[in-house]
């Protein structure tokens, strides 16, 4: 019957094998990211988020993924649905504005920053005639959405010019627009990407005009993770010259978001996704300081410290979820430090076993002439020097110690600290034991005749 240490011992190297034909079969196949069924919270429909987000689940779709596009009114809406979706885990990413106020205890974890800057831009019907913030004075201005990104910027913004006594309202960015062309309103502002189309409409289909803000980089130091900009002259036209000027803007980046919900994979099957769209990504997210207020994902951290997917897990996802691989390696160091330090304790176990035999040997060695084997003591007659109490002292206690010692070795024989194989030489130190306290029992029986 097989002892529990060994039956223990078998099934670990069956599950070695096990995991090594598995791992051996998988990398055998080409990575995809069928793995990657997620839901990320974009924008409005017509809004660049929206377009991004598209675009993003169509090369993951390429790869066998599927990424959902749930439309929103924007950033603010994004973190309050993300954050409630904790609960539920249908929905996994969004993305959002950076500089905007986390809510208390969130689960947000930072995916990355887009390597394209959105602009807060204003545009009206006569933007060009306005070259002061003074001239902003009683205006009418539209701010998007309620509970969008633009809005809670544009209000930041209004916060440095309260004194103009500007009047804002929020309606969204289609209604804005038209708003703008009938002059039912002076100004309209937006966070949008300079290319966008819904941006290339209202300046060259509507005729809308860019304000040019002299105070961007100065306004820009007052809001969170902003900084100024410019839209150059003749971007969106350079025959017609529009815009006339270089206009100032103010630039703010886009934030990849998620709420813990997806598993290490996931993540990094996501991260990919993003890095075929944008091939950047990971440069400008490994170079730029992370002033978010968010960590890393675990899963993010690692993909941009390799710059790359995890090589595990892009073959083996289920792999990483399990355990990152770089626990795996600390793992497996830690079981060949273990094992290392298990092939010397075993090692020191038999020395002292040998040691212990040899000692009794050298003892039980006096009793007889000198070169006498163990054999020969097991056949020995006793002489009349032998036959006395303290030779019959002598050789009990050998006897004694050397079932103590055979006891000893048993035990130790078939410890889990035994490393694989080497069982055969605890046996050897039995047979020597035996053969010794044979030889002794033997001669002991004479003694007493």
């Amino acid at each position: 019957m097989q002892t529990p240490s060994r039956t223990l011992k078998a099934g670990l190297l069956l599950a070695v094998f096990v995991v090594l034909a598995v791992l051996v079969a998988t990398f055998g196949r080409t990575p995809d990211l069928s793995h990657v069924k997620v839901a990320v919270l974009s924008g409005s429909k017509d809004g660049n988020y929206h377009a991004i987000v598209t675009r993003v689940g169509a090369a993951a779709q390429r790869q066998r993924g599927r990424i959902d596009n749930l439309p929103s009114a924007g950033s603010v809406e994004n973190i309050e649905r993300l954050a409630a979706a904790k609960g539920s885990c249908d929905i996994q990413f969004a993305l959002v504005q950076d500089g905007l106020p986390w809510p208390e205890s969130h689960p947000f974890q930072l995916i990355g920053r887009l390597p394209i800057s959105e602009t807060f831009v204003v545009l009206g019907r006569d933007a060009d005639r306005l070259h002061s913030v003074t001239d902003l004075r009683g205006m009418r201005v539209g701010i998007g959405p309620v509970g969008s990104g633009t809005e809670q910027v544009a209000r930041q913004v209004m916060a440095q010019l309260a004194e103009l006594d500007i009047k804002v309202s929020t309606q969204p960015l289609g209604e804005q627009l038209a708003m703008l062309e009938r002059g039912d309103l002076d100004l309209g502002a937006m966070v949008i990407a300079p290319e966008a189309r819904l941006m290339l409409q209202a300046v060259r289909d509507r005729k809308l005009q860019i304000l040019d803000i002299p105070a961007a980089d100065a306004i820009a130091r007052r809001l969170p993770s902003a900084r100024g900009g410019s839209i150059k002259a003749g971007y969106y036209d350079p025959v017609r010259q529009l815009p006339p000027i270089d206009k100032r803007v103010i630039e703010i980046d886009t934030l990849v978001i998620g709420n813990g919900c997806a598993r290490e994979s996931v993540t990094q099957g996501v991260i990919t996704a993003f890095q075929r769209v944008f091939p950047n990504f990971v440069t400008v997210n490994r170079e730029r300081p992370n002033l978010t207020g968010l960590d890393y994902a675990s899963a993010a951290r690692s993909y941009l410290d390799n710059q790359g997917p995890d090589a595990v897990g892009e073959y083996v996802p289920w792999f990483i979820d399990i355990m990152p691989t770089a626990r795996w390696v600390q793992l497996f160091f830690a079981f060949s430090l273990l094992f290392a330090g298990q092939a010397v304790w075993h090692r020191f176990r038999l020395w002292r076993l040998d040691a212990g035999r040899v000692r009794i040997e050298g003892d039980v060695s006096r009793l007889f002439a000198p070169g006498t084997t163990v054999p020969e003591m097991a056949a020995a007659l006793p002489e009349p020097a032998q036959r006395t109490p303290e030779v019959r002292a002598k050789v009990d206690a050998a006897v004694k110690q050397l079932d103590a010692l055979a006891q000893r070795c048993r035990r130790q024989s078939i410890s889990m600290l035994v490393p694989m194989g080497q069982e055969m030489n605890y046996r050897y130190q039995e047979q020597l034991i035996a053969e010794l306290l044979h030889a002794l029992r033997q001669f002991r029986a004479r003694l007493d005749r």
